[in-house]
């Protein structure tokens, strides 16, 4: 059956195509407001570029193929981050601050879940050139904003720090072999495997395996911030990620934020704050950012980024579609001026008029609540669409 679509892969017809253009222009437009240059990179490029920074995360999800021109392997796209960044690093070379946004289909070779596209439709704004918690809390502003501009309703955050694990790690002196094993322990909140390892650490190492084994206990609303410093080693780096959220749980009061110390998303690629929006009804982030600082290294300059993405085709899902506008059903012009200019008049001013063709004979889809007919030498509208045209 040649018209069946490989799984996870699917068409978006008028009604849901209508639905996610809109959000995509609503959502960039909101950008643009806020300084946000559009760029639009290639759906291919090679592989060692797309997967520069973002290590063995981006790896396992990205499709692969040989090209044809240079015999080198190409990766085609799944996250377009990456891509945002050899821009900003190798392209634009701007000295100061840059903020760009980006929205286009990627490929995942394996779904996220169950109900996920292999084809998320990425839209997403990252921020270079700024190291300071400032940049961080404009960027997740901003995601508030998103959420509200799209009416997604009783959405929460839950922020972690990718600095807090390396931090701990560094100190206990743990190799990165083992910090891998470490990583996946914390991911899976593996308290038992979690133990079991850090009993393994030298004995001087004890006050930081003891650190980690608390990390996965520390969750919660604000307050855990405080527990944190309580139980946490009083390293700098320690004390500088938790004044970090605690400013950013403050620059959006008007927005549900939780704080979860072991969620270390994205940690071959973040190196600070990591964020993740949700909204009920779907266990899946809705939208997922942070910090990743050096990421431009491999493009010619390190910068400090930070940023976030939502992928269109969830957030629709979780949306009513919007009832699309009615159209103006209007006879075909032909060579009539006047008939032709009134039709032009009404496009012009936003109307959607559909010209009814000779000897068509089925309106199927036209979506028209009104039509054009001539009344005393004169084009006007009228209700009664079933009338002959």
């Amino acid at each position: 059956m040649n018209w069946l679509l490989p799984e996870h892969l699917s068409d978006a017809l008028p009604q849901e195509a209508a639905h996610l253009e809109g959000l995509r222009r609503k959502i960039l437009d909101l950008f643009l407001t806020r300084g946000f240059e559009l760029v639009i990179p290639p759906m291919l490029e090679y592989l060692e570029s797309l997967l520069t920074g973002a290590g063995q995360d981006l790896q396992l999800r990205t499709c692969k193929l040989a090209d044809q021109l240079s015999g080198r392997t190409l990766g085609i796209r799944a996250d377009m981050t990456p891509q945002v960044a050899r821009i900003d690093a190798h392209l634009l070379n701007r000295v100061g601050v840059t903020r760009l946004c980006y929205c286009g289909s990627t490929l995942h070779a394996r779904p996220a879940s169950l109900l996920s596209s292999r084809e998320p439709l990425q839209i997403g704004a990252e921020l270079y050139g700024y190291a300071g918690v400032e940049a961080d809390i404009e960027i997740l502003r901003l995601l508030t904003v998103v959420l509200k501009t799209v009416d997604l309703p009783d959405c929460r955050v839950d922020l972690g720090h990718v600095g807090l694990f390396r931090a701990l790690s560094r100190a206990a002196g743990i190799e990165p072999e083992t910090e891998e094993i470490l990583f996946g322990l914390l991911q899976g909140k593996d308290v038992p495997g979690l133990a079991a390892l850090c009993a393994q650490l030298p004995a001087g190492s004890a006050p930081y395996g003891a650190a980690l084994m608390a990390l996965p206990t520390l969750y919660g609303d604000l307050d855990v911030l405080e527990k944190a410093r309580a139980v946490l080693p009083p390293l700098p780096e320690i004390d500088q990620a938790l004044t970090t959220l605690a400013r950013l749980v403050a620059a959006v009061p008007d927005l549900p934020v939780s704080i979860d110390l072991a969620d270390l998303r994205g940690y071959h690629y973040h190196n600070g704050v990591v964020f993740a929006a949700y909204a009920p009804g779907l266990p899946a982030a809705v939208a997922l950012g942070g910090r990743y600082d050096g990421v431009g290294k491999s493009f010619g300059r390190a910068r400090p980024a930070t940023g976030f993405s939502l992928d269109l085709r969830e957030l629709a899902r979780l949306l009513p579609q919007p009832t699309a506008p009615g159209g103006i059903l209007a006879p075909h012009a032909g060579e009539d001026a006047e008939l032709a200019a009134e039709i032009a008049r009404l496009r012009a001013r936003g109307e959607i008029v559909i010209e009814w063709l000779p000897g068509e004979s089925h309106g199927e889809g036209l979506r028209c609540d009104r039509r054009l007919v001539r009344q005393e030498a004169r084009w006007v509208l009228a209700d009664n669409i079933h009338e002959n045209l």
